[in-house]
């Protein structure tokens, strides 16, 4: 009986403990996490094609992410498949990145840094520098 009580003890002090985690973990994600910043911003969306062709569009928006800023992106056309994680881009100006086909896939650059998140977690603050970059997985 002793034992059973003992276990018993230690289940529920490895359930506190494993919630008392849980919670740590969710308050750093909440810290850390990218905030969206409100107002007007204007940000610059490059795409760079599978020749290595430019194109520069300049936005004004009040776009918190940066799929908003592309949606209103004057002549960027794109589009991709939902997922749980948001979009994930498979055409832009007509250009399509299969990976599946050629291990191309569209990469997202932040101010010159590779991109740290989809186009819909991605945050947009005055000033940035976007790029869509056509990439080849070698």
């Amino acid at each position: 009986m002793e034992t059973t009580n003992k276990n018993n003890k230690k289940i529920i002090v490895g359930i506190i403990a494993l919630i008392a985690v849980i919670a740590l973990f969710f308050g750093l994600y909440t810290k850390f996490s990218p905030k969206a910043e409100t107002g007007s911003k204007d940000v610059t969306i490059e795409v760079i094609d599978d020749k290595g062709s430019s194109t520069m569009y300049e936005v004004s928006t009040d776009a918190e992410y940066l799929r908003q800023a592309m949606e209103e992106a004057e002549g960027l056309e794109f589009s991709g498949e939902e997922t749980e994680y948001g979009l994930t881009l498979m055409e832009v100006n007509g250009v399509v990145a299969d990976f599946n086909v050629d291990g191309a896939y569209w990469s997202i650059m932040v101010n010159g840094e590779y991109g740290q998140y989809g186009a819909d977690a991605q945050v947009v603050s005055d000033g940035d520098a976007f790029q869509l970059v056509y990439t080849v997985y070698e």
